[in-house]
């Protein structure tokens, strides 16, 4: 995507099967522990880049470019993509992701204990845990401006292609908690800064929806994201923060298994994102209820997907996706080789939607599940509601290529994917060549080899003994010339 930059983070669900691996908390600092002090895929934090939420050794980054490290809410393992410019290149890496976590997870002979899933619900424990989306922008007052309402339409609609799916539902109830499903933490860190407090029951009304997360979202800007989730998380600081653009984090994804529904996802935000730098994002399509359009969406089993305009009229939202559709091809097309691509699939897609959604099993996540619920309720005369299809939702999403029901379908040629093995494997070890993570990438592998024990590396900068410094601030650059520079004198 030209001038664009973007990542995708995940926190994964983690299972125990074998209380004698250790508790879900347990785990995963064993999993990163391994990764970085074992097996040497990276150099972990020596310093607190939060005290709350990021202490010292909590994670670090990867030779890959990306970073690993626990997140203190809710101790989810998590992985964060190093900078990328390409659609393709992000899928790449974040599939990497999951493969250096089971890798890690064999290394230590928890297969059978332990399985970790690139979801985002927990069914009958009532949390939700983010898979966020981070991109450049070039945007002036971007989180209270009138664009932002402009871009909204576009955010709660995207899951008719790019939502997960989910068996279930779930009810936030503020006022009455005897139905209460959610477990409360143990840390402090769980309940900073809450402003708002409620209980999760689980809602038998709903057998199946599109979104993993739309049940949990409650403002659609929030900072405070416990308790408090929402769609977009304003961020002020270096992550991406460039001559005048900065970070849009995206609180409300979806955790994709399918390469083609994560490349069209990202791709169609891309060139929403760049509608919106340019002032040509409909007005036309603004919603009376976000929130309210998300959650109706999401659980409309009819999938005519209606919404309601600010004016009160309603319509389908496959008409909200192509009213950013027809705006993108008018002003993007030819741009470069992805944009097209982009533009091509996604009209596709809406096309093959209106038409008949269970076609696009072998591209869309939330069908693709579909069909193997149906499958089963028919052969197994299952029910919706029954624990068993839980179950399988779960295993949709894991991460084990040797049991995962999203790698069986990929095994199988059931899936139609936009990246191959030998790329993800590369990127397990390597960083995009075309970004600032490549220069990073660089630095950190002669820390390990030399075996560098002060240091401090963050996204934007590398510092060694306090006295030397290899700044990163340009996310565009590889910095290739400058790390070699920078390496030499380490010697």
């Amino acid at each position: 995507m030209e001038g664009r930059v973007f990542g995708i983070e995940t926190e994964f669900g983690c299972l125990v099967h074998d209380p004698e691996a250790g508790t879900p908390e347990e785990v995963v600092e064993r999993i990163k522990d391994h990764a970085f002090l074992q097996k040497k895929l990276g150099v972990i934090d020596l310093h607190a880049r939060n005290y709350a939420f990021e202490p010292a050794r909590s994670g670090g980054f990867l030779t890959n470019g990306a970073r690993l490290y626990v997140d203190a809410v809710g101790s989810h393992e998590e992985y964060a993509t190093p900078e990328c410019s390409g659609i393709f290149d992000v899928v790449t890496w974040d599939k990497a992701g999951h493969r250096l976590l089971q890798e890690v997870i064999n290394d230590l002979e928890l297969q059978g204990a332990v399985s970790l899933h690139n979801n985002s619900v927990d069914h009958f424990g009532g949390h939700t845990f983010g898979c966020h989306e981070n991109y450049l922008v070039r945007a002036e007052d971007l989180y209270f401006s009138d664009a932002l309402l402009s871009l909204l339409p576009f955010l709660v609609t995207r899951q008719i292609y790019a939502g997960a799916g989910r068996v279930g539902g779930h009810r936030l109830n503020y006022t009455d908690l005897r139905r209460n499903v959610m477990t409360l933490g143990e840390h402090e860190v769980d309940y900073m800064w809450i402003r708002d407090f409620y209980g999760v029951e689980i809602d038998r009304g709903v057998d199946y929806q599109l979104s993993q997360r739309a049940d949990h979202i409650v403002n659609l800007v929030s900072s405070r994201v416990r308790f408090n989730r929402a769609l977009i998380n304003p961020r002020r600081d270096s992550y991406y923060d460039f001559s005048g653009m900065q970070r849009l984090h995206l609180l409300f994804g979806e955790a994709n298994m399918s390469e083609y529904a994560m490349a069209l996802k990202v791709g169609a935000t891309c060139l929403a994102l760049r509608l919106m730098e340019m002032r040509a994002l409909p007005r036309s399509v603004r919603l009376a209820d976000p929130l309210e359009a998300l959650r109706s969406v999401s659980r409309d089993p009819s999938w005519k997907w209606l919404v309601d305009r600010q004016d009160g009229t309603p319509i389908p939202a496959i008409e909200v996706q192509r009213s950013y559709l027809d705006a993108a091809r008018a002003c993007l097309a030819g741009q470069d080789e992805e944009t097209d691509w982009v533009l091509r699939e996604w009209e596709d897609v809406l096309d093959l939607l209106e038409k008949d959604p269970m076609s696009l099993s072998d591209r869309l996540d939330w069908v693709a599940k579909r069909k193997l619920m149906e499958t089963f309720i028919a052969e197994e005369g299952a029910r919706w509601g029954d624990d068993v299809l839980h179950s399988l939702d779960l295993e949709y999403h894991n991460i084990n290529r040797e049991s995962g029901l999203y790698y069986a379908l990929e095994e199988q040629g059931g899936v139609r994917r936009v990246t191959t093995d030998a790329a993800i494997e590369r990127a397990t070890r390597a960083a995009p060549r075309n970004t600032r993570a490549w220069g990073r990438s660089h630095v950190i592998r002669e820390l390990i080899q030399r075996r560098v024990r002060r240091y401090a590396v963050d996204w934007d900068s590398v510092y060694v003994d306090q006295s030397r410094r290899l700044e990163l601030r340009d996310p565009f650059r590889p910095y290739k010339q400058e790390a070699a520079r920078f390496v030499r004198r380490m010697l």
